[in-house]
């Protein structure tokens, strides 16, 4: 038996309505913001130099493009301490990575000399671009091998991105502090970013600071270390950037060595040499090696 309209009560077989749920505006944590709008200023630092030099201030294209290394450096490292990362920040830091180390340095070295080459200078400009975007690519894609070992997170596969950019900008670097008669050659120029380019691409292993974890007893040296780095930056920062560069070079034999006992050691089913060495602090996982954006 139905129920009468008169009553308000719904009749046999009348089906009610679920009331519709309405829609929130949807937020994002500011934690994710913040590791992006570093990245975002590192884009615009490098995109600067670009700008600077068109007007020949080869001095301020040096920096900018340093400036955006170490804004790369922080957004990471905040993203991880802020609980902040995502894939969105992922894509935006490779994307700002290729424009920032690969097509801007590239930029500038051909306005600086590469120019006088004519068509050649601009191929190997486009050249060294272009490996910088395939090392990235391939940085991307390695992030999602499961078989790779834990201690494999001390190493790059060829030299990173950034450093490749410093690497790359050693000619214009010394032309500040040497008479730039045979570093500003676009032959000598032409052959360094080509190296530069092969080292970028390779499967060299090179060390990976941004995993590395630092013993208890070396807190102390390493603080001083790096403060007195930042002195010698402020007081002579061409001549300190170049020695960092060359001993960044003079360490990649270094951590060629150190990845093949690492492998030797793995193979045979032995532990990382340092596993007892290095006492785990209580900081919320902060000297785990985690998976850095890309």
């Amino acid at each position: 038996m139905s129920d009468s309209p008169e009553t308000g009560q719904p009749q046999d077989g009348a089906e009610t309505e679920a009331p519709k749920k309405r829609r929130g505006i949807r937020v994002m944590s500011l934690n994710k913001l913040i590791p992006n709008m570093l990245t975002l200023m590192g884009l615009a630092s490098g995109l600067t130099s670009v700008r600077f030099a068109l007007h020949e201030q080869w001095e301020f294209a040096a920096m900018a493009v340093a400036v955006a290394a170490l804004l790369d450096a922080l957004d990471g490292r905040v993203a991880r301490l802020l609980k902040g990362a995502s894939k969105f920040g992922a894509e935006l830091d490779s994307l700002s990575d290729f424009v920032c180390f690969g097509v801007c340095p590239a930029l500038v070295l051909y306005l600086w000399a590469m120019q006088d080459a004519g068509r050649w200078g601009w191929i190997v400009c486009m050249l060294f671009a272009m490996c910088c975007g395939l090392r990235l690519a391939r940085f991307n894609v390695a992030l999602e091998d499961p078989d790779k070992p834990t201690w494999a997170g001390q190493f790059f596969t060829g030299v990173p991105a950034p450093a490749g950019a410093g690497l790359v900008l050693l000619p214009l670097i010394l032309s500040f502090i040497l008479s730039d008669t045979f570093v500003r050659e676009p032959l000598t120029v032409a052959i360094w970013m080509l190296a530069t380019g092969a080292l970028l691409i390779s499967t060299i292993p090179t060390f990976s600071f941004k995993a590395s974890r630092i013993p208890r007893a070396w807190f102390l040296p390493v603080m001083i270390t790096i403060a007195v780095t930042v002195t010698f930056i402020v007081s002579a920062p061409w001549w300190t950037l170049a020695m960092v560069l060359f001993l960044y070079i003079g360490l990649i034999p270094v951590s060629i060595r150190r990845y093949k006992r690492l492998l030797a050691r793995d193979a045979a089913g032995l532990p990382p040499e340092d596993v007892d060495e290095i006492e785990e602090d209580d900081d919320d996982g902060e000297n785990a090696v985690s998976q850095p954006r890309a």
